[in-house]
């Protein structure tokens, strides 16, 4: 069966071209347009990974991972933040709450996020 992935993104374009290239590789794709959207998504399909960005409408990234983490259930999901931060401070933040990676969005292609997403459900 097909590993489920959760993309919280709200940028369109970006989102449109990860579910894209994540399709191709047999992956099945939900996608949440901002934080809100992004709890219920998790707790209504509970994904194999959640790719997740900090910067979004309402609800930001850390309080979606800080929700996740508190519930028994949802805590045990693997996150990728994928993030326009790149403060040491925002990605030591991410990693302390619990993600399981950190990415600029600017220092990845799409071919080496799809790495890291095998990497972890592997």
């Amino acid at each position: 069966m097909a590993k489920k992935i959760l993309i919280i993104e709200d940028d369109k374009f970006l989102r449109k071209l990860i579910c894209l290239k994540l399709t191709h590789e047999g992956y099945e794709i939900s996608e949440a347009i901002d934080g809100e959207q992004g709890i219920k998504s998790v707790e209504k399909e509970k994904p194999d990974l959640v790719l997740l960005d900090l910067i979004l409408p309402g609800i930001d990234g850390f309080e979606v991972l800080a929700k996740m983490k508190t519930n028994p259930i949802l805590s045990k999901i693997p996150v990728i933040i994928f993030s326009n931060l790149g403060q040491k401070e925002d990605i030591e933040k991410g990693l302390k709450m619990g993600a399981n990676d950190y990415l600029i969005k600017a220092h990845f292609t799409p071919d080496e996020i799809i790495a890291k997403i095998r990497a972890i459900l592997r």
